[in-house]
């Protein structure tokens, strides 16, 4: 029998780690807290439609994701998105068009890891608190006490802190994840019955608890009866609130949003509020993956490189390569 090697975490990280091993012909078996797959890169279904509520768009730099995501695009998972953006700085609007070429999932950010995650074996709202060796194998053991197991190997892929504990037998990686800062990110999104009298579908807000906000339903493939935004405060703002509650970041972030946008806005038929603990890195890595390959133990993410999806996906690409190579 072959031994599987197992994936904490259905991230972007977690499923490009898991499609290069099973394209060499390896068995994996995914693991995930949440009830779907995507972690920052899933979208929230609500009464206004599916939201992007974690990640509003990737870019792609290097040429072996740029490949990535032109097999993405054939596939139709991820169209281009061309924002009218703009700057919000000093209390002026002025538009801020780029060359940049913004991709997003399509109909919502979650198609991407929807379309990876075919032919993979999963358990969703599975909690892993444990990663632990057996005499041979390791074994995972998750919240509600039950065992999973063997594996020939384990591929951590989730935010630093939580990684740090899963990583517990191996102490000197332990360390270098307990060392990364991530960053939080409250976020919300609101819904309007009229459309805003705005051009605007984008924008990079500077002093302000805002950071960035889009018009959802400006993304291709959204078909959403209201006019919907997704605001997102900054690092910092969100770290001073993080306990506060969802109504009071709704009507702070509302407040500034109706502020800076240049229109009338009207109370909002729909509203909700999510907190990303783990948005992103607070500094950029170079590390690419976290390996002890004699332990047979990795850690990969966003955190291990840049923080952006790309970062991401090439960390589970980088994850699965050391793991071949240290088995060929």
């Amino acid at each position: 029998m072959t031994v599987p090697i197992a994936i904490i975490g259905a991230g972007i990280a977690g499923l490009s780690a898991a499609q290069a091993l099973q394209k060499e012909g390896l068995t994996v078996h995914l693991f995930d807290k949440g009830h779907g797959s995507g972690g920052r890169m899933a979208s929230k279904r609500s009464e206004a439609g599916a939201l992007d509520l974690g990640a509003q768009y990737f870019t792609a730099r290097d040429r072996r994701f740029v490949e990535q995501v032109q097999l993405w695009q054939s596939l139709g998972w991820v169209q281009e998105w061309k924002p009218q953006l703009y700057n919000y700085r000093d209390g002026q609007l002025t538009p801020s068009p780029d060359e940049q070429t913004r991709w997003v999932g399509a109909p919502r950010m979650s198609a991407i890891t929807r379309g990876l995650l075919k032919d993979l074996t999963v358990n969703f709202s599975c909690r892993i608190a444990e990663v632990y060796r057996g005499q041979k194998y390791w074994h995972l053991q998750d919240t509600d006490g039950c065992s999973h197991g063997p594996f020939s190997q384990v591929i951590i892929a989730v935010p630093a802190p939580q990684a740090t504990q899963l990583l517990a037998a191996a102490p000197k990686l332990a360390a270098v994840a307990a060392g990364v800062q991530m960053e939080p990110t409250w976020a919300i999104a609101l819904g309007f019955e009229t459309p805003l009298d705005t051009q605007m579908q984008g924008c990079f807000v500077q002093d302000s608890a805002l950071d960035w906000l889009a018009r959802n339903r400006s993304k291709p493939g959204r078909d959403e009866h209201l006019d919907t935004w997704v605001l997102h405060a900054t690092s910092a703002w969100s770290k001073q609130h993080i306990d506060l509650s969802k109504e009071a970041v709704i009507e702070k972030l509302l407040g500034d949003f109706a502020e800076l946008v240049g229109c009338v806005v009207p109370a909002p038929s729909f509203s909700l509020a999510h907190r990303w603990l783990y948005a992103r890195p607070a500094t950029n890595h170079e590390w690419g993956t976290l390996a002890d390959a004699d332990l047979g133990l990795y850690a990969c993410g966003d955190w291990c490189l840049s923080g952006r999806v790309e970062g991401a996906w090439l960390s589970g690409q980088e994850a699965a390569r050391r793991l071949l190579e240290h088995l060929n």
